[in-house]
């Protein structure tokens, strides 16, 4: 491997000091996506390889990686996936709720009016909704779930796959009380029940 492309170097450093892995990293996140990626794609055509990770989750599911992904492939290069952990599918075998059909959403929008109307269009559905969500904005989100769906008991599971991974089954309201309660801290799934 000649280059890992990471969201956070120092994060993806401390694991690959871990294992005595010298390989150098670069950064690739939301913000600098286009052009790095543009660079990456360069790399691999001149025959580098590179591999793209992610602090948490797998990449090109909710994260920019997609966008890389799409460009490489574009170019005609292979794309060689590594399976590995995701959220909406730790989330979905452990949250005991019908999971042979369900929407993954993904993130919510940030705007208060753009999120309640996402919400009410996925009410609509017959599936199991699984969401992802910030710790900046879970409070609102609960608030419009509770809005929209009413009371149906949902599981909110936080820092899958990590030290101080929970998942918690209880009423939206239920879960605004006890996240209000403590610190709001870590990265959010949400797996909302088909009726």
């Amino acid at each position: 491997m000649d280059l890992i492309a990471c969201e956070d170097t120092r994060r993806t450093r401390a694991l690959l000091s871990h294992f005595d892995i010298h390989t150098p990293t670069i950064s690739y996140f939301e913000g600098n996506k286009v052009a790095r990626g543009r660079e990456l794609v360069r790399r691999l055509r001149e025959n580098q390889s590179v591999a793209l990770v992610t602090d948490a989750g797998t990449p090109g599911v909710s994260d920019p990686g997609s966008l890389f992904v799409r460009e490489a492939r574009t170019a005609g290069i292979a794309v060689v996936p590594v399976p590995g952990a995701a959220a909406v599918v730790a989330a979905l075998s452990a949250a005991g709720v019908p999971a042979d059909r369900f929407h993954f959403e993904g993130f919510l929008p940030i705007k208060a009016g753009r999120r309640r109307a996402r919400l009410l269009a996925l009410q609509a559905g017959e599936t199991t909704i699984v969401l992802y969500e910030s710790p900046h904005r879970i409070l609102a989100t609960l608030e419009a779930i509770a809005e929209v769906f009413g009371e149906r008991e949902m599981v909110v599971a936080r820092e899958l796959t990590k030290h101080f991974e929970e998942l918690v089954s209880a009423t939206p309201s239920a879960h605004l009380a006890r996240l209000r309660a403590g610190a709001v801290r870590g990265e959010f799934t949400l797996v909302i029940p088909a009726r």
